[in-house]
């Protein structure tokens, strides 16, 4: 049986060969400091961020896309893996996807990570072709598609034609960047201090670029910077909407320099068929609507967005044994063997 992963900045996901995604969870590992032994993987990690005690801690190890902490990284990959594989899974093959610009050290990170568990062979997909996949397109052919990957550590964003990629750009500031705006911006205007998970959920609650008719507002907690005492403030789409707004231009900056660099006969495809939105934040209210005015085409969030480039990797293992032929001829237009 073959396996499909998606190592995400936010969320790792796994795809199994004829059963679908089985696992969904947080990139986050709780440690100790000083004999690093793992304490949590997952979403029971992500719970004590910022509640654990001294010597202890909870993290992300992967950052912008890529590993950062590849030791943590193994040892979530493993535990992880555990829970989902039975012991009759021997030395699979593993689909992992990676940003469309990592370099050669980062992406033998990855495949270091993902070998840990023991494997015969790692296949790498780049994930603006995973999220096509993912997406039920069809990328072989000589059509032009423009797709935006919008992640927690990442934004891809790629024009695919013929299997491959004709242009693409990655941004490394995306939703754990606004994460981190939303942080700052609280402490500043409130005096109160919150965590990046109370950010985040402020985020998915009130998060906009364009602001909605309909009021919404969430109630942010924290701990009072003068007093040190627990208070809440109540924040609203209007006030929430600047914060994050930086992060987003420049992931809609990326898109159109990515569009000025196609070539011309790509350009009346995407012109037709418009842009493709995947990833969690493409689900980022007003989103969709802020890049269509900005390059004056139609935009589509797809409707299972976050999981459309494990669903992709999922597709990829198919192309398997094609890419065993071509790693012989030195060519394989969808995924590469390492």
């Amino acid at each position: 049986m073959d396996i499909a992963i998606d190592l995400g900045s936010d969320r790792t996901r796994v795809f199994l060969e004829n059963k679908g995604i089985v696992l969904n969870e947080a990139s986050v590992v709780t440690f100790d400091v000083d004999t690093g032994e793992i304490y949590a993987v997952g979403d029971e990690a992500y719970k004590m961020i910022g509640k654990t005690p001294a010597g202890i801690r909870a993290m992300h190890p992967l950052d912008g896309g890529v590993i950062a902490q590849p030791e943590l990284v193994e040892d979530m990959v493993a535990i992880l893996l555990k829970e989902v594989c039975t012991a009759k899974i021997v030395m699979p093959r593993v689909v992992t996807s990676i940003p469309c610009d990592v370099t050669e050290v980062e992406k033998r990170a990855v495949v270091n990570a993902v070998s840990s568990i023991g494997v015969r062979k790692v296949y790498l997909i780049e994930s603006p072709k995973a999220a096509s996949l993912g997406c039920g397109i069809d990328i072989m052919g000589p059509h032009g598609v423009l797709i935006a990957d919008i992640g927690s550590g990442t934004a891809d964003i790629a024009v695919l034609s013929l299997g491959g990629i004709s242009v693409c750009k990655s941004v490394k500031h995306a939703g754990a960047a606004m994460d981190d705006e939303i942080v700052k911006y609280i402490r500043k205007k409130y005096n109160l201090i919150i965590g990046t998970n109370m950010a985040e959920a402020c985020k998915k609650e009130v998060g906009c670029v364009k602001v909605p008719v309909e009021p919404k507002t969430f109630k942010v907690k924290g701990r009072d910077a003068v007093s040190g005492l627990p208070r809440f403030v109540e924040v609203g789409y209007a006030e929430i909407k600047p914060v994050i707004e930086e992060t987003a231009l420049e992931i809609v900056t990326a898109i159109k320099d990515v569009l000025e660099s196609t070539p011309p006969e790509l350009i009346g495809d995407i012109y037709s068929d418009g842009i493709i939105l995947t990833g969690g934040l493409a689900k980022l209210t007003g989103f969709a609507r802020m890049i269509s005015e900005a390059t004056k085409l139609k935009v589509r969030v797809h409707k299972a967005a976050a999981d459309c480039v494990i669903t992709g990797c999922g597709k990829a293992i198919e192309y398997i044994a094609t890419a065993d032929k071509a790693d012989s001829s030195g060519f394989s237009p969808l995924i590469s063997v390492n």
